[in-house]
């Protein structure tokens, strides 16, 4: 009686402790959102409920990208970035991005970028390609976001950014340690 006790008292603390150690491997929506806000600073109406959204369909992010990128498109187009890779347990890198993209797109813009990623085991898992859709209306100024996954790695990147631009288009976004202008 006493062996199944403890057996089972045991299931409990393991089961009721799992979830505390995940979370401190991973961001709160608060500090998300603030982090955001300081990141965009002037003009992030609408950001919260950006966030919101995402949490809710996603949960707490492990690791977060901040950059900034260009692109632009007449059909055919590509996208450039460069920003720092942190993770929540510790460690942060460089990265760079890029993307041809072919769709019914046209215009150009320059954004800031705040990338909330989910079930990224290590800075190393980042670096390849993921498919990616958009569909995107920029005049003068916007924010957006949308969804990369490749495999069980999950990317939500919110871009606030100025420009004229405004079309739908499909591609892949490369990560890499340096960078190249080779959107390939």
């Amino acid at each position: 009686m006493i062996r199944q006790l403890l057996f089972l008292t045991s299931i409990i603390i393991s089961l009721i402790s799992v979830p505390v150690f995940a979370e401190d491997d991973s961001y709160d929506k608060g500090t998300v959102i603030d982090d955001a806000a300081n990141f965009f600073g002037e003009g992030t109406e609408g950001l919260g409920e950006v966030i919101e959204k995402i949490f809710k369909e996603h949960g707490r992010p492990n690791a977060i990208i901040k950059g900034e990128e260009a692109s632009g498109a007449l059909g055919i187009g590509a996208r450039y970035g460069n920003g720092t890779l942190t993770m929540k347990k510790g460690g942060s890198t460089t990265v760079h991005w890029t993307g041809p993209s072919i769709g019914f797109d046209a215009g150009a813009n320059a954004s800031k970028v705040f990338v909330l990623i989910y079930h990224l085991p290590n800075a190393d898992a980042l670096f390849q390609r993921f498919p990616a859709i958009d569909g995107s209306l920029y005049f003068i100024g916007g924010i957006s976001a949308n969804y990369h996954q490749s495999d069980n790695i999950i990317l939500a990147p919110m871009r606030l950014g100025a420009g004229l631009r405004a079309g739908v288009n499909v591609g892949y976004m490369k990560y890499t340690r340096k960078k190249t202008w080779n959107p390939f």
